[in-house]
């Protein structure tokens, strides 16, 4: 008896580590589409400038594949360009903008700067969407880490004004150029020129809108993109700001790549949902960043 269950002890072990390597011979399905899956997911998640409903150009976050910043450059502008294949990939109510048939003939990034040779196709663009279109391209492509501006050419030859328009260009294009610009002057003493980011919402979707404001301000930026942000852009517009009207400013300092920033009270009020305060958060850090050309904004607890 004790023969005959050692015997069949042995059998089954033989049986189960032949079945063990016969597992590990075979491929295994569902690890290799996980991995795949988190390959294709690992690819940047980037903000991308598009137009919106409003004709605004907005601020949406999406996966942009690329191994090196030329790559991630080519995927950018083909997302925005009408008719291309990646555009299909565009989330509803927003578009792309450069003109269907824009071919990028040469790319080529220098330091800092990212040097494009665009087709003829480039000029073809309304009128009223010219300087859209830049701030589409220049906002889209200075996400991409290490690239600070853009250089502009047609057919070998630096863009210098707007094909339209007419209007002078830079030789060397970055956030400066601002963003759905707003003009809100009386003199030219004391100009200021603030983004600041709004918060949008169409069809259940949140996303954010920034706005250049050009004033007569002679007040500190953040003092400027608080005071905004405290009441809501004066045409009317979907665009909102859920921050506290009563909130002040109660300290702040300016490191050389960081804002830390103190409020004497609450953000917002009225409105109990976390995410609402997030919300509020993300829009003060944007505009501080953007405007301040700082890495991070720090909110210290008073």
């Amino acid at each position: 008896m004790i023969k005959e269950s050692i015997k069949r002890k042995f059998i089954v072990t033989s049986f189960a580590l032949l079945v063990f390597v016969l597992t590990l011979s075979f491929p295994r399905t569902k690890e290799s589409t996980g991995v795949t899956s988190i390959a294709y997911q690992s690819g940047s998640t980037s903000p991308i400038y598009l137009l919106d409903e409003s004709n605004y150009v907005a601020r949406m976050n999406m996966h942009i594949d690329g191994n090196s910043p030329i790559d991630e450059a080519r995927n950018r502008i083909e997302t925005l360009t009408i008719g291309s294949k990646l555009a299909n990939y565009i989330p509803t109510l927003f578009e792309p903008i450069l003109p269907e048939n824009t071919k990028i003939l040469t790319i080529d990034l220098q330091d800092t700067t990212l040097k494009i040779n665009f087709s003829k196709e480039l000029l073809s663009i309304p009128k009223g969407l010219e300087e859209k279109m830049l701030e589409c391209l220049v906002y889209s492509l200075t996400e991409i880490e290490g690239v600070k501006g853009i250089i502009l050419f047609v057919e070998g030859n630096i863009l210098e004004k707007l094909p339209n328009s007419d209007k002078s260009l830079p030789p060397l294009l970055t956030r400066d150029i601002g963003i759905n610009k707003t003009y809100e002057l009386s003199s030219i003493k004391n100009v200021s020129k603030t983004t600041i980011y709004y918060i949008a919402k169409t069809n259940q979707t949140s996303y954010y809108v920034p706005v250049t404001v050009l004033e007569n301000n002679d007040k500190d930026k953040i003092e400027i993109i608080i005071e905004h942000l405290k009441s809501l852009p004066s045409e009317k517009t979907n665009l909102m700001s859920y921050l506290n009207a009563s909130t002040e400013l109660s300290n702040y300092e300016i490191l050389e790549s960081q804002v830390l920033l103190s409020f004497s009270n609450l953000l917002y009020e009225g409105l109990a949902a976390e995410n609402i305060l997030e919300e509020v958060k993300y829009s003060i850090a944007l505009s501080i960043e953007d405007s301040l050309n700082v890495e991070s904004v720090v909110f210290l607890n008073t």
